[in-house]
């Protein structure tokens, strides 16, 4: 059998409609009508990759996600009936690696679901699993990032985006280029999704020039990691 998927959605159509295009591609399909038959499912299938509505019975999408998160970095899409950024920055919040509003094609949801698991396959074969400056430590194969030994809440999409800066110290990314490498070039929603998890990340790591690093936007070019080796 192929690589299980598991598509959570109360909308029986949506499923009717999804399902040939994901078998045709090889991925064997696992459903889900409700939030806590979502959650059985992927303790149950272990699926490769969860397509999860947001609104659902029982547990909506956005409290399966989390409950996911708490054991699991399995790759989930979240898909919202709404296009305003509220649900979209609450689905990267909660955990979601990428985000579809409906209505939407089968063709897009494909490329989609290939595009971030090319991503995680990428990711694996990595060699270097965790960076250090001063005070941060980032270990990308565990999901973690910690500033004097204590761990800062991150999503995953913030510390991929704080690792690939951290990577490249000092060297200006651009906006596209983070795009690409973190959303993959099939990425079809807004790019000003990067400064939107630039901004979090600055927050949440409380940036305020104390240390020998810093996260610094470079205008009209994109951000860079900078350092201070002084």
């Amino acid at each position: 059998m192929g690589k299980k998927i598991l598509v959570a959605d109360d909308n029986e159509e949506i499923i009717k409609i999804l399902k040939p295009y994901l078998i045709k591609e090889g991925f064997e399909i696992i459903t889900a009508h409700d939030g806590n038959e979502a959650l059985v499912k992927n303790s149950e299938y272990m699926p490769v990759l969860i397509l999860l509505d947001i609104m659902m019975p029982r547990k909506n999408g956005l409290e399966v996600c989390t409950e996911i998160r708490k054991s699991s970095t399995v790759p989930i899409i979240m898909i919202t009936a709404r296009s305003d950024d509220g649900d979209k920055i609450m689905a990267l919040d909660t955990g979601a690696d990428d985000y579809i509003v409906k209505p939407f094609s089968p063709g897009e949801v494909v490329a989609r679901v290939k595009a971030v698991l090319r991503r995680i396959v990428t990711s694996e074969t990595e060699k270097q699993t965790v960076i250090k400056y001063n005070s941060l430590k980032i270990d990308i194969g565990n999901y973690s990032v910690k500033i004097n030994d204590n761990t800062i809440n991150l999503t995953k999409k913030e510390i991929e985006v704080l690792w690939m800066l951290a990577n490249s110290p000092n060297k200006i990314l651009s906006r596209d280029v983070l795009l690409d490498s973190i959303w993959g070039t099939e990425y079809f929603g807004d790019p000003r999704t990067v400064d939107t998890h630039i901004k979090r990340l600055r927050a949440k790591l409380k940036l305020e020039n104390q240390y020998n690093w810093n996260i610094k936007t470079v205008w009209s070019l994109g951000y860079k990691f900078e350092v201070n080796y002084d």
